[in-house]
């Protein structure tokens, strides 16, 4: 095994929802204005990185779009025991849908080169799409796996892989280099010790631009996203409360026919 990557997406912190908003402007969201954290499915995806690693040989590297403040979320994933990262970041990348954002991930990984592997999280918490995986994969032209929940490999060198599907799970067989996303049900990412953190301090991150990139302006950003968001709304969901008053006898009645009439039996 030569390289692994592994996409890595910042993603506002679920905590602060509350406090997300749009730019009336451009119609993003305004990640600068609460905490973000690493997409929890992310951490699989390393962690599935880390495992073919540690029984194959290679590298890992970390690959991801975002602003220079993203810098400390890599560094999470350096301490899980990746070997390096790659940092995608310019002015010109912000406002990209997930085929832009594809197409800069794409370059990214040209730029690396010479990788077997790519995982990413099956989907991210913020825009939850499951689009980047696919796209990436053709735009490199390479097959592609999503719904991963299992990983082996042959004798030869194939990767056997279990996928969910709508029904049950399917199994695959593939020959390396591939795209997978991977779901939580596929391992359980690795305790982080603190020599992790303090080795990680020293570990790489190299931030490139799109001088390095050379991706047209014209196809990312805002300017080279087809899709645009129509508007945010956060929901909010309360329990419904309703007094039952009766004897016994009716109060059982009457609750049965609510829950018939929701549909429960």
């Amino acid at each position: 095994m030569k390289r692994i990557i592994v996409c890595v997406k910042p993603v506002p912190d679920p905590k602060h929802w509350g406090r997300v908003s749009m730019d009336p402007d451009t119609m993003t969201l305004r990640r600068e204005v609460i905490p973000s954290i690493v997409n929890p499915l992310d951490k699989h995806a390393i962690e599935a990185g880390l495992s073919v690693r540690d029984s194959f040989g290679g590298e890992v590297v970390l690959l991801s779009m975002a602003p220079p403040s993203a810098q400390p979320l890599l560094r999470e994933g350096l301490a899980m025991g990746a070997d390096r990262a790659v940092l995608l970041s310019d002015p010109v990348f912000a406002g990209s849908d997930t085929l832009a954002t594809s197409l800069i991930l794409a370059a990214g990984c040209r730029y690396i080169g010479d990788f077997d592997l790519i995982f990413l999280g099956n989907m991210s918490i913020d825009g939850s799409t499951a689009q980047v995986c696919s796209q990436l994969a053709e735009l490199l032209g390479l097959p592609n796996v999503m719904h991963v929940t299992g990983l082996s490999w042959t004798n030869e060198g194939k990767v056997i892989i279990t996928r969910k599907i709508e029904n049950g799970f399917s199994k695959l067989v593939g020959i390396p280099p591939l795209v997978l996303s991977v779901r939580k049900e596929l391992n359980k990412p690795r305790y982080v010790p603190f020599t992790g953190i303090l080795a990680a301090e020293s570990k790489e991150i190299r931030v490139l631009s799109n001088n390095d990139l050379k991706i047209d302006p014209s196809q990312i950003g805002l300017a080279g996203s087809p899709t645009k968001m129509a508007g945010l709304e956060i929901r909010r969901f309360e329990r419904k409360r309703e007094r039952l008053e009766g004897s016994p006898e009716e109060i059982v009645r009457k609750l049965m026919d609510k829950i018939y009439q929701i549909g429960v039996i």
